[in-house]
Parts: C-alpha cells; sequence; structure tokens
C-alpha cells in the first residue's frame, strides 16, 4: 500500500473500483451533479481511453468496473476523474442558490479539506479508492452482480434493469444506458 491507499499494479487488467464521498453525503439525489459524473465517463471514454465495463452511481458513491486503453493508465484515470469531478460538483454546489443543504455541504468539503494537506480548499471524495483486479471471472462475475443489484438493495428500483445512472440497463434490459459499455464475457 502506498502513502495516499492501494496501487494498481497491473494497469492493463480490468478493476472493481468503489470511491465515496466525503462523509458519505448523498450528493447524487441530485440529477444536476449526477449528469457531471456521466458527462466526466464518457469524456475520458472519448479521450482518456477509458473502457467502462459496468457502473452504477449512488446517492454517494460509484463503482467502477474499468480498465484503459495504452497509453493511458488506471492510475492516472483515477486522479484526473476524481480532481475533476469534486471541483465541477463543489462549483455547482456553491452556484445552485436553490440548493437548500449548500452551506452544510460547503462546511463539511472545506472542513475535510482542511484536514488534508493534498487539497487547497475542498475536499469531496474520500481518499481511498481500494482496487480489486480481477483475476477470475467468479470475482468478476461476483462484482457485476453486486454493482447492479446496488439500486435494487437500497430500496430504489425493484429490478437491475431500471436504474438510469447505471449498466444494469444495458445488462439487464434491451435498452441502452447513459453511458457506453463494453461487456464482460
Amino acid at each position: 500500500m502506498s502513502e495516499g491507499g492501494y496501487q494498481i499494479r497491473n494497469q492493463n487488467a480490468v478493476h472493481f473500483i468503489t470511491f465515496s464521498v466525503i462523509e458519505w453525503i448523498d450528493v447524487f439525489t441530485r440529477k444536476m451533479y449526477a449528469d457531471i459524473i456521466v458527462d466526466s465517463l464518457m469524456f475520458c471514454q472519448k479521450n482518456k481511453g477509458l473502457n467502462i465495463h459496468a457502473w452504477c452511481l449512488m446517492s454517494n458513491h460509484i463503482h467502477l468496473i474499468v480498465s484503459r486503453n495504452e497509453p493511458f493508465t488506471l492510475s492516472d484515470f483515477l486522479r484526473d476523474f476524481k480532481k475533476h469531478t469534486s471541483s465541477k460538483i463543489v462549483k455547482a454546489i456553491e452556484e445552485n442558490k436553490s440548493e437548500s443543504r449548500r452551506n452544510w455541504m460547503l462546511w463539511i468539503f472545506k472542513k475535510a479539506g482542511e484536514n488534508n494537506k493534498r487539497n487547497e480548499t475542498y475536499q469531496f471524495w474520500q481518499q481511498d479508492n481500494h482496487p480489486i483486479e480481477y483475476l477470475t471471472n467468479e470475482i468478476l462475475q461476483s462484482k457485476l452482480k453486486y454493482i447492479h443489484e446496488n439500486p435494487v438493495r437500497a430500496g430504489i428500483v425493484r429490478n437491475e434493469g431500471e436504474y438510469v445512472y447505471s449498466s444494469g440497463i444495458d445488462y439487464y434490459t434491451e435498452e441502452k444506458g447513459l453511458v457506453d459499455i463494453i461487456f464482460l464475457n
């Protein structure tokens, strides 16, 4: 483990990655903030060599099964994605005068930022990602099922294919979801 958390040793492998909002704040209950994540994922697909095999954005965290194309690395993706989305979301919260939780959220992000020497002002995402490399198909299928059942377990939807902010639509229906998916065998 490095100072900042787990290292991705094989940058070419498929990995399961989860990261969460500081203090598990339910930021993504607002569509405008969730859409920043979707837009950023699509940007990384087009410009940063990101392959998304599965994903699910919950109210306060995101699960991804991803790989990358050379010359890009998963480590670079995580760093850049978290940095970009955190600044975009914090700015959107700051500018959203109708956000009833604005002052409270910004206060928490600021306090977390003050306690982390890596941040200038705010900290939006928790530091850890804990990437899990897929060495067996059984692990892969287990994580794939776990990701898609997340909104069902949370009581948001009844079936995996009903949740908009997930690749469950791609895997369990004939429809296409918000983000392009490279299906796993």
